[in-house]
């Protein structure tokens, strides 16, 4: 089974049976100890095998392959894991939503997959919610109830869409930034500068830079630096203060104490080092 939430809930909503048969939990009883219950709404959609499920007074309900079961908030559930059986739980926070693929093999849970997306214009699914709730006093109007989970499930997917783009064109705009120091790396760029230089909040570069490439920005304008003042060093008969200066450090000490604590060595020692290698290879 392939565990991408999107395209379990894709290939549900695509299948010729979609959704089989919507269930509701109640809160007519008292929950036992071993029933699950939050303050938000929930959906439980089995994927695989069959799972009984004490969600209301009477019998459990018998939830088969593409069953939902609806809890509206604080309300509970209490599934019997009796046969495997893998869901997919869905659950509606105030400012995101949440997903987990669960598996039992009849001896032990195993998590195929967990994400969270925030909720994009949270009107929509609050309103789908809303007249789901509106249906529990009425089980038995399934073609109703199996379009409005649909709807949720499609609601769900396109979040999770969303998610993805957004995600792209963060990596995007991550690359061009980085593209721009790489090329402007002599200038004197400042977190500020660069963050004007694409239209964007300072705070939001450093968001960019520790989520997308792992290090901060001065790290990384620091390195880009450091390198091309390794190539100076080695072609180039500079000054190590005008090496300091051609790679955007305007303070030449500040740049020897860098340049030691990434290399250990020194810029002339760098410099000797490298020609004394080069001599010998030569020589040999």
């Amino acid at each position: 089974m392939n565990d991408d939430v999107s395209q379990i809930l894709s290939r549900l909503l695509n299948s010729p049976s979609g959704v089989h048969h919507v269930w509701f939990a109640g809160s007519q009883v008292a929950p036992s100890e071993l029933a699950w219950q939050v303050d938000f709404p929930r959906i439980e959609v089995v994927l695989d095998g069959v799972l009984l499920d004490a969600c209301d007074e009477g019998m459990p309900a018998r939830l088969e392959q593409h069953d939902v079961l609806y809890v509206p908030a604080r309300c509970w559930n209490n599934p019997q894991w009796n046969t495997p059986v893998t869901t997919l739980s869905i659950l509606f926070g105030k400012q995101q939503l949440g997903f987990s693929i669960l598996h039992w093999d009849g001896a032990k849970f195993t998590t195929l997959g967990k994400q969270n997306v925030a909720r994009r214009g949270p009107r929509i699914g609050s309103f789908l919610l809303q007249a789901l709730n509106e249906l529990v006093t009425q089980p038995q109007d399934q073609q109703t109830a199996k379009f409005i989970v649909s709807s949720i499930l499609s609601h769900c997917t396109d979040l999770l869409g969303s998610q993805i783009q957004t995600a792209s064109r963060s990596e995007a705009l991550f690359d061009a930034i980085r593209e721009y120091i790489d090329e402007k790396y002599a200038q004197p760029l400042t977190r500020e500068s660069v963050a004007q230089a694409f239209y964007i909040s300072p705070n939001y570069l450093s968001h960019l830079f520790q989520k997308t490439g792992a290090v901060g920005f001065n790290e990384y304008l620091n390195h880009t630096r450091l390198e091309h003042a390794r190539t100076l060093l080695k072609r180039y008969d500079l000054k190590v203060k005008e090496v300091a200066h051609a790679c955007g450090f305007v303070d030449s000490n500040y740049f020897c104490r860098l340049f030691r604590k990434n290399t250990e060595r020194s810029p002339s020692e760098y410099r000797r080092q490298y020609h004394s290698q080069l001599t010998e290879k030569t020589l040999s």
